[in-house]
């Protein structure tokens, strides 16, 4: 379900990755399983999602071309939550890689804001946008972009 461009594919989802006392020392209040699920279901009920960092120059270029499009998503700014380090593990153990952006689209890691900006510039990421299952397709208040997709250009 998690394999596109830049991403490898997940055969068991269990838990996050340890390095050394890290998982002990973090203040956030997920388990490393909870970090899976979590992201499992952001990225399950939202067409696009983007795992961000408000200081990334990367994660603002994914972001800038989503609105360009006036594509919805979901931003998960992994340096304002609590469990941003763990949910960035967890985001490297299912896709492969640990930098940000991480972006979703329809359930997919594409991967991040270059992949993005190439795919855009290629069209094919309107074609992907188009895709998403209707349930993923609804407006949310919370952490969205610049409002509903319109395909029409």
């Amino acid at each position: 379900m998690f394999s596109r461009a830049g991403c490898l594919p997940r055969v068991a989802w269990t838990g996050c990755r340890r390095m050394g006392n890290f998982t002990s020392t973090t203040t956030g209040t997920l388990s490393s399983t909870a970090c899976v699920q979590y992201v499992q279901e952001v990225v399950s009920q939202n067409c696009v999602v983007i795992f961000s960092k408000t200081t990334c120059p990367y994660c603002k270029m994914a972001k800038n071309v989503f609105n360009e499009i006036g594509a919805t998503y979901k931003v998960i700014e992994l340096d304002e939550h609590n469990d941003g380090r763990r949910l960035q593990e967890a985001l490297a153990q299912m896709t492969g890689a640990r930098t940000v952006p991480r972006v979703f689209i329809n359930g997919n890691c594409i991967g991040g804001g270059s992949d993005t900006k190439q795919l855009h510039q290629q069209g094919k990421l309107v074609p992907l946008i188009e895709q998403c299952a209707p349930c993923c397709t609804a407006t949310s208040s919370e952490g969205s972009g610049s409002g509903q997709f319109e395909s029409a250009k």
